[in-house]
């Protein structure tokens, strides 16, 4: 796909998470590896749902602007999670609501932050990491996220909110969803002690579709 589709992608995808609340305000941002190892990247204090192509800003392979607008402060974090996740091509950062409380709860559980609720999110986002508060754009963040070890495609950012990384933006879009609304599901279901997925679906799941899980089992298993 050419560059100019690649930005308009970025720019339809935006619209559409903003469109639907997910992020909002000038909240969130989104990155795209680009072939020749450069990115488009969504530019700081910009609404995703009025982005303009022209304005995203293209940074080289080491990561200097080229073009555009001032990218977004939390390159760090989009950095550290390509640098580790040799796969992803495309990170998804929002504010969504769901995904901001769940990293508010005392239960949660840094290893698995939310249960095998359903089984497309774990084939869409496998398992989910939280790490502990950083300020926006703190650099010590990338930190944190290199000490996952690329185990995690999905991480939760305590009071600040989801990041997923994919092979494509698509992917990562419909992660990122999926993830908001598993959250929404568990802040339902709380204390009502659902019927999870039991370990042995969750490994069904994982030899069919070829799912990479971490491997830990959620502490919480109300699975029958």
């Amino acid at each position: 796909m050419s560059e100019s589709r690649l930005r308009e992608e970025i720019c339809r995808y935006g619209r559409s998470l903003f469109e639907r609340g997910l992020t909002p305000g000038s909240s969130g941002n989104i990155s795209l590896r680009l072939d020749d190892g450069g990115w488009l990247v969504t530019p700081t204090n910009a609404s995703l749902g009025f982005l303009d192509p022209a304005r995203l800003a293209r940074l080289d392979a080491g990561g200097v602007l080229v073009s555009g607008d001032q990218p977004t402060k939390e390159i760090p974090l989009h950095n550290a999670l390509y640098e580790s996740r040799g796969s992803a091509r495309a990170i998804v950062h929002l504010h969504s609501t769901h995904a901001v409380a769940l990293t508010m709860l005392p239960e949660i559980d840094p290893r698995a932050a939310l249960p095998p609720m359903t089984p497309y999110y774990l084939m869409r986002a496998g398992q989910t990491a939280l790490l502990p508060y950083y300020r926006p754009g703190d650099p010590a963040v990338a930190d944190a996220i290199r000490g996952l070890a690329g185990r995690y495609s999905s991480v939760l950012l305590a009071n600040h909110g989801p990041v997923v990384a994919g092979d494509s933006l698509e992917t990562a879009v419909f992660a990122t969803e999926e993830l908001e609304e598993t959250a929404k599901l568990y802040l339902l279901l709380r204390n009502l002690n659902p019927r999870y997925l039991s370990p042995a679906q969750v490994g069904d799941l994982a030899k069919n579709f070829d799912l990479d899980l971490p491997d830990h089992e959620h502490g919480h298993d109300h699975s029958e």
